[in-house]
């Protein structure tokens, strides 16, 4: 709960100044590194917050963050972990997590 409440505080905080990106977890399935819920928020300057869980996968809801900021549009990020273990990525847990991302406006 303390967790929660702190990333709220966070983006209330962020959006004083400017719209900021916030990643949720809506769904997984097999292994992923975080549980669905988790939250990231992604500042315009492609900074962050919080994790989805690292590696390839979030540099890739990082970059859909950043795509979100620029287009107001909100975007589903499907984070694929079931690459061969022998790739050289480090982020092979062996589950899907879908990612959405949307916009959080500044405060007025």
């Amino acid at each position: 709960m303390d967790s929660a409440k702190s990333i709220y505080k966070t983006i209330e905080r962020l959006t004083r100044e400017t719209p900021v990106a916030v990643a949720t977890i809506v769904s997984s399935k097999g292994s992923v590194p975080r549980e669905v819920g988790t939250k990231m928020i992604i500042h315009p300057l492609g900074q962050h917050v919080g994790t989805v869980g690292g590696g390839c996968g979030e540099a890739d809801v990082i970059k859909a963050g950043l795509n979100v900021l620029h287009s107001g549009q909100p975007q589903m990020v499907t984070v694929d972990l079931t690459e061969d273990v022998s790739m050289q990525s480090l982020g092979v847990c062996g589950g899907v997590m879908d990612v959405y991302v949307e916009r959080w406006p500044k405060n007025e």
